[in-house]
């Protein structure tokens, strides 16, 4: 019994060398944010073997990267594709982990990285982090070519493995669904972080993203209009730089929108811009100072909202429209999802949770409850799990 106990220990905390393919901090990008989160919470579990990365880079963006990336793979040249499945053929690295994205892939597409993954000798596991609805489109073949390509497939819905069984025809074996991961944080009251940022007595709303106009934040601008009305305390946090690559495609036209609109609806001093890129600490003070996070996108296919999820871990009463993350996530009154589009929505549900401060509570807590399930810690074993399946499977 004690020689099976420690063969058991020992298979347990064998350390899995892993190399990650994915865009990387500090280029501001919501998976480079994903892929650092992930790989600092598997390292703890991991200890041995620490994460090494394969950072996608864009050659214009100049950035000096950290040590743990170990190759760098140019967006928009295939030969640098090939370059890293040489690499990765000739490493020592147990499997290989996909963060797939179209937008950070070169080629048509994306189509780059389909000649990497099918070089590669080592087992792959693939994070979708986007399902196209048309699986006959060119987006579709890439996704089916890499799903082929995988022994394992990680989505963040039970709702996206669904269409992904039904409409690409992927193996229910094949698909794995781990939730887009969160900061381990406790619960706290906001009112000692408003007053850190001098902000005592206002009803704080917000959101924290990077700014694009499928965020939809005119129609929250809207609702402030409504809500200012009743309550002329109400204050609207539009927090985060303008996305990187709409910057450089359109400038600042959105934000410079947003602005003109904030003149016309009057509510000037009911809104504040914070045009910056966040840390970790930040991004968390700056949620806690919210009251009530707002996601007014409008995207219906929206498949996974990491600042959603990052305020759903700290327990935030959360309004949005029906992305499927979000009915996903705020399901079984965790939240409140109302029309897109719809800024009366927003208002009467902004004045719902104000008004009635026991069901708020309520919410805060179903929400913070489910953000258990989501800490970066439970996250990161369901991964090392994972890995370790493939490469036991792969053994036989």
């Amino acid at each position: 019994m004690k020689k099976n106990l420690e063969k058991i220990i020992t298979l347990k905390s064998k350390a899995i060398r892993v190399i990650y393919i994915s865009s990387y901090i500090p280029r501001r990008c919501g998976i480079a944010t994903y892929t650092k989160d992930l790989t600092n919470a598997i390292n703890l579990l991991n200890p041995h073997a620490l994460a090494e990365i394969m950072a996608v880079t864009k050659p214009e963006d100049k950035i000096d990267y950290p040590w743990e990336v170990k190759f760098k793979i140019d967006q928009d040249e295939l030969e640098s594709y090939l370059q890293a499945a040489l690499y990765i053929n000739q490493s020592g690295a147990d499997l290989i982990s996909l963060q797939h994205e179209f937008g950070i892939f070169g080629g048509n597409c994306g189509e780059y990285i389909i000649p990497l993954v099918e070089s590669i000798k080592k087992p792959l596991i693939t994070t979708l982090h986007t399902v196209i609805d048309d699986s006959n489109s060119y987006y579709g073949m890439i996704l089916k070519r890499l799903i082929k390509k995988s022994k394992a497939v990680i989505v963040m819905m039970k709702q996206i493995k669904e269409k992904l069984i039904k409409d690409y025809g992927a193996l229910s074996n094949k698909i794995v669904v781990i939730p887009h991961g969160a900061p381990d944080l406790p619960q706290s009251p906001t009112e000692e972080y408003k007053k850190k940022k001098n902000l005592n007595g206002k009803i704080v709303l917000g959101n924290i993203n990077l700014l694009s106009k499928d965020k939809g934040i005119e129609y929250a601008l809207e609702a402030v209009s409504l809500i200012k009305e009743k309550y002329p305390n109400v204050l609207y946090l539009v927090i985060g730089q303008t996305h990187p690559v709409v910057l450089k495609n359109e400038g600042e036209k959105y934000r410079n929108f947003l602005e003109e609109k904030i003149k016309k609806l009057k509510i000037e001093k009911n809104v504040i811009f914070i045009n910056k890129y966040l840390s970790l600490d930040e991004l968390i003070e700056w949620l806690k100072t919210i009251d009530i996070y707002i996601t007014p996108y409008l995207n219906p296919q929206q498949s996974a909202s990491g600042a959603l999820a990052y305020a759903i871990g700290c327990g935030k009463p959360c309004i949005s429209t029906p992305y499927l993350y979000a009915k996903e996530v705020l399901s079984c009154g965790r939240g409140i999802l109302i029309p897109f589009r719809d800024a009366k929505s927003i208002a009467k549900s902004v004045f719902f949770l104000w008004e009635n401060p026991e069901k708020r509570k309520e919410i805060e807590k179903k929400a913070y409850a489910y953000g258990r399930l989501m800490t970066w810690p439970n996250v990161a074993l369901k991964h090392l799990e994972l890995f370790r399946l493939i490469l036991t499977s792969n053994e036989k």
